[in-house]
């Protein structure tokens, strides 16, 4: 990391303390950082495309925008935490960034973010989000979600090992129509499992006995899907790689026998599955195993990638 990038890194983490002083002048920012508020400009507008000044600026713009949607305070309060005096020099700059008054904002907001050089956010509730290092592509996405599904899955039965026999077995008042017999956690978890193992003996012409689904024990279904989960994430993988989404292969365990794009199984795999996961979280909650909340993949997805 070269020094002009140290001393950028080092104002960010400064500017995120300082959200809350929006008087501070920029000679009182920049002797923070022991640095003369000539030398702080000149490497902050090399490394952002921005003054120090105006980045700043923008950043309260942003965050008064979301507390103008998220809160109630007043106009003038939002405006004074963003650093402006009157409601008219707020309003004022709110329309030269946003287009629209903090007023019709309000009844109707937008995007938050303002167009930027640096493609530096203020990121809420009281955050920066700097640029991503790599762009996310559809079938980034895509495969991300899959590893999300996997990875909760396999999160449903470490939870699910801390329940008796009988809450295992509890029947579940909701169903989904594939699920032959009334629904239990136990019957959830070996679905989620067998789903991937059932599409992976698809594409290769291969039965799927769902015998193994009955009465499966958890150790069963943990060693199911360490042995299935890696080969439907290749499948998925090389499918994205190579620009197959739309190739058609033939599911054979059928009858009649299903011509299906490896897209529409992707499809078909998460939507049933976010179902099925959201039965098996509220199954858990109801014996307080929590930690999962609703398996929402947000902050996963969030996480960079380890690959």
């Amino acid at each position: 990391m070269s020094i002009a990038t140290d001393t950028f890194s080092a104002w960010l983490d400064v500017l995120v303390d300082t959200l809350d002083e929006p008087g501070l002048t920029g000679e009182q920012i920049a002797g923070r950082l022991h640095l003369s508020r000539f030398h702080l400009d000149r490497v902050v507008s090399s490394v952002a495309g921005e003054t120090p000044q105006a980045l700043r600026r923008r950043i309260l713009l942003e965050r008064s925008a979301f507390r103008l949607a998220t809160s109630p305070r007043s106009i003038l309060d939002v405006g004074v935490e963003a650093g402006y005096g009157s409601h008219e020099a707020f309003t004022r700059a709110f329309r030269r960034a946003y287009g629209t008054t903090p007023r019709d904002w309000r009844a109707r907001p937008g995007r938050i973010r303002i167009a930027s050089a640096s493609d530096v956010h203020f990121h809420p509730p009281g955050g920066i989000r700097l640029p991503a290092q790599q762009k996310v592509t559809a079938m980034d996405l895509i495969q991300r979600m899959v590893e999300h599904h996997i990875w909760l899955t396999r999160q449903l039965i470490e939870c699910a090992a801390e329940l008796t026999d009988g809450q295992l077995d509890e029947p579940i008042v909701l169903n989904v129509e594939d699920d032959p017999d009334p629904s239990t956690l136990r019957r959830i978890i070996s679905r989620l499992v067998g789903q991937m193992q059932m599409w992976n003996a698809a594409m290769a012409s291969e039965d799927y006995d769902f015998a193994v689904e009955q009465g499966e024990s958890l150790t069963s279904a943990r060693r199911r899907l360490d042995s299935a989960a890696p080969v439907f994430l290749d499948h998925v993988r090389l499918a994205i790689e190579n620009g197959e989404l739309d190739d058609t292969f033939i599911d054979a365990t059928c009858d009649p026998p299903l011509t299906c794009t490896y897209g529409a199984m992707i499809a078909h795999v998460l939507t049933f599955a976010a179902h099925r996961r959201t039965l098996a979280v509220l199954a858990l909650d109801k014996y307080g195993v929590t930690r999962l909340g609703w398996g929402d993949p947000i902050a996963y997805l969030d996480t960079p990638s380890a690959s």
